[in-house]
């Protein structure tokens, strides 16, 4: 009996134990099965739909500067209404918010440009308000009688701004034709930006950190560089490209103007945009020599009607000649007197673009100085290697006198302004190879009835431009040829190069040199990048749907599409863009990058 009850103990035993193990291996196989099925499950994302529940939510809106466009009609036309500069005043709207700059403070602009005198509005919104409306105009107060003035609406924006992407829409929109936080009005051009309260201070919503960039809305990431290409998030968000994805900004030239993404990076705080083409220029002054001599300077109304010139041809051109806030050394110093002509070969010149020009502005802009003397009276050269990105203008009083004929404070105006814009042309790839009647002395003198005047017209009479020296100083002119004046005239704005200045040119013109051919030497480099190949096929699929992508004209380039043939280069994006536009002295700049979609459609960012 006892060996049977220890029998059935010892098999209750088993069975427990075998049950047990069936028990445990069953639970177990579940639970592998369950976390197998979890894991193939994609996580689901979660949208925070919040605006700004750190802080509480509020609008800034910065008007960055405003400049009349008038003063270019009023100086060109008879009389003296160019001495009244205009008075004008601002006025804001956020959401049924007024603000005037002139009823508020008595505060009013007389000025033709307003840079360096910045001001902004702070507006209290609903909390999680999603959008607001915003206005702003520019009211002038024009004489009526003697003694009343009338307030005239002369420049109006209607804006939505979006409180989740930071971005607005409206009369000024991301990628519109005169740039995102610009517009050129028939009057005013005006430069603002919008942005909300924000907890961390760096300038991203809340919205775009927690959904989009997945950073933490809670440090400053104004200065993080996700991606390590040398540029911010902040700028890379505002601007449309990936924070994530590594962008080659050292090389990308959306515009074509000369001035890569990193260095638009760079010049931010002086308006600069990467899809909108831009010109830096730094002038400096020379003190006067003698008691009947004056100092050498740039008169603000001469630098605004070349810039105005610029302007009406969708190109913004900045001027320092004296911006508050600049870097050291930057424009409108008053340098102590050199009584010594400076000439091209005398090589003097080298010594002010050496100690007076920063060396972080070299590739940026161009170095100007006017001067007592001169010789030739301005000229453009080269002071590095062989590109033109120095030019000096003398301003003494025989050469206004005499060879500009300016005998009027108007006439000396404007006539600087042609010397510059001359200049300017010059550096832009303007020059006597791409059109022969540029900078031809065979006419001797425009005042003398000689068989050489009347050659000369018969030949370049119709090339009506400063480019010209028959229409140099011609007071009624002061412009670039739009080429419609009939035979041997050119085109100059659809010839002008913007990287001409930082260009190694191919021919070498010292002072004595002048090339006598009309074209001019095209450097075509061939673009060769290690793991890209060149695709005619794709080439050939981008131009056909080109449209208007190209922040500069598509007509006006010529185009080639690149693919990546290996994942050693650091992008994640497998389509390079670059662009040549068809004009003398250029050369291949990067334009976009993008990717094949699933379709081998080119998706560009």
């Amino acid at each position: 009996m006892k060996s049977n009850k220890k029998t059935a103990i010892k098999l209750l035993s088993i069975l427990v134990v075998v049950f047990l193990i069936l028990t445990t291996f069953f639970v177990l196989t579940n639970l592998t099965e369950e976390e197998k099925t979890n894991d193939d499950k994609p996580p689901e994302e979660i949208v925070d739909d919040r605006i700004n529940p750190l802080s509480n939510q509020g609008l800034i809106l910065e008007i960055k500067r405003v400049r009349n466009r008038n003063l270019l009609d009023k100086i060109m036309s008879f009389g003296t209404s160019w001495r009244k500069k205009p008075n004008f005043y601002v006025v804001t709207n956020i959401d049924d918010g007024v603000y005037s700059s002139y009823k508020e403070t008595g505060f009013i602009y007389e000025s033709w440009d307003t840079i360096g005198n910045e001001f902004r509005v702070i507006r209290d919104v609903e909390e999680e308000q999603k959008t607001s409306k915003i206005t702003i105009s520019i009211f002038e107060k024009e004489k009526k009688g003697i003694f009343r003035t009338k307030d005239v609406e002369k420049e109006n924006i209607d804006l939505i701004f979006d409180y989740k992407t930071g971005r607005w829409t409206g009369s000024d929109n991301f990628h519109d034709d005169d740039g995102y936080g610009h517009l050129l009005g028939e009057n005013y051009e005006i430069w603002f930006d919008i942005y909300q309260t924000d907890f961390d201070q760096d300038g991203i919503p809340y919205w775009v950190e927690v959904n989009i960039l997945k950073t933490d809305p809670q440090v400053d990431d104004s200065n993080l560089d996700s991606d390590n290409d040398g540029i911010s998030n902040s700028w890379e968000w505002k601007w449309g490209y990936d924070p994530h994805v590594w962008d080659d900004h050292y090389n990308l030239d959306p515009d074509l103007d000369g001035i890569e993404n990193i260095e638009e990076y760079m010049m931010q705080k002086w308006f600069a945009d990467p899809f909108r083409q831009d010109i830096y220029v730094e002038v400096d002054n020379m003190k006067k020599s003698g008691l009947f001599d004056k100092n050498h300077i740039l008169f603000d109304e001469s630098a605004q009607i070349v810039i105005e010139r610029f302007c009406r041809h969708n190109i913004n051109l900045y001027i320092d000649y004296g911006w508050p806030g600049e870097p050291f050394n930057g424009g409108g110093q008053l340098l102590e007197s050199f009584d010594d002509p400076i000439s091209w070969n005398s090589g003097i010149i080298s010594s002010y673009y050496k100690h007076h020009f920063p060396d972080e502005r070299k590739e940026i802009f161009r170095y100007v100085l006017l001067c007592k003397n001169s010789r030739p009276y301005g000229f453009c050269g080269n002071t590095e290697f062989n590109r033109f990105d120095t030019i000096v203008i003398s301003t003494k009083k025989s050469t206004t006198l005499f060879k500009w004929r300016a005998f009027t404070p108007k006439t000396e105006r404007t006539m600087l302004a042609a010397v510059l814009l001359h200049e300017i042309g010059h550096s832009l790839g303007i020059g006597p190879n791409t059109i022969a009647g540029c900078d031809n002395n065979s006419y001797k003198n425009r005042f003398l009835p000689t068989k050489a005047r009347q050659k000369y017209l018969q030949e370049w009479g119709n090339y009506k431009s400063v480019m010209n020296y028959y229409y140099l100083f011609d007071k009624n002119l002061v412009d670039l040829s739009d080429g419609t004046h009939g035979d041997n005239d050119q085109n100059d704005w659809k010839k002008i190069y913007l990287p001409f200045f930082q260009t190694e040119v191919d021919v070498v013109v010292d002072p004595f040199y002048h090339p006598i051919t009309k074209e001019g030497i095209d450097k075509n480099v061939t673009v060769k990048i290690n793991g890209w190949n060149y695709s005619q096929k794709l080439t050939e699929r981008f131009i056909e749907n080109i449209s208007d992508w190209s922040p500069v004209s598509p007509i006006r380039c010529n185009w080639i599409v690149y693919i990546k043939n290996n994942d050693e280069y650091p992008s994640e994006r497998n389509i390079r863009i670059y662009a040549k536009p068809i004009v003398p002295f250029s050369v291949w700049s990067l334009s976009a990058e993008g990717f094949l979609d699933s379709n081998n459609n080119i998706i560009l960012v």
